[in-house]
């Protein structure tokens, strides 16, 4: 795998790497390599005590965040049992089940019922909830909190570099109000980049004051 070398040269790093290649032959989708490494970038910026992951699948980009940042605690949400279980599972082979709380069910049920603050949030979950969950996910995000949503591209239909097969229309416009909603907000900061999928990187600046 072509990603974070300095996880990789590590033993918990190389076996997320193994663990990676191993999810990708069964076709379980995980982050790819140069959307993990701009996530690692930007972790290492923003040093957060506490991240919210909405999407665990088998839970490898949660364990790469917590090998990266060793004084964080990470939340996560996973929709399927399945991938919930596995998870489960390869956070404690990985020696993370005391910094990592796994939920199981739909994200739009469970972030309303959250406390924040949490200072990053990895949006990675169905893509046509973005926007849905976005009023929590902003509730939960604190003054200089960063928001990235992964995915936003969607292959170049979002963009319109490509066109957008018949029975992708609803979640491509789907994906294209949540982008509206987040570079229109006044309290976000937003750049939409071509990593990856697409990523939407957003960040929350200073509440005004009343």
């Amino acid at each position: 795998m072509k990603y974070a070398a300095s996880l990789v040269r590590s033993h918990v790093g190389g076996r997320i790497a193994e663990l990676r290649a191993e999810a990708l032959s069964r076709g379980i989708p995980v982050v790819d390599d140069e959307t993990l490494n701009f996530l690692i970038l930007m972790l290492s910026a923003a040093r957060p005590a506490r991240i919210l992951e909405i999407g665990t699948a088998v839970g490898l980009s949660a364990a790469a965040m917590l090998s990266h940042c060793p004084q964080a605690h990470l939340t996560t949400i996973e929709l399927e049992e399945e991938l919930w279980r596995e998870a489960k599972r390869n956070l404690g082979e990985l020696g993370f089940s005391g910094r990592s709380t796994c939920h199981l069910g739909d994200a739009g049920e469970i972030l309303p019922m959250m406390e924040g603050p949490f200072d990053f949030i990895f949006l990675d979950g169905p893509k046509a909830q973005y926007e849905r969950y976005l009023p929590d996910l902003k509730r939960l995000l604190p003054s200089g909190g960063v928001l990235f949503a992964d995915d936003v591209l969607l292959y170049g239909w979002v963009s319109g570099e490509k066109p957008t097969p018949p029975k992708r229309r609803s979640i491509v416009g789907k994906i294209r109000g949540y982008l509206a909603a987040v570079t229109a907000d006044p309290e976000l900061v937003t750049s939409v980049l071509d990593v990856g999928d697409g990523v939407a990187l957003s960040v929350r600046i200073e509440r005004n004051q009343t």
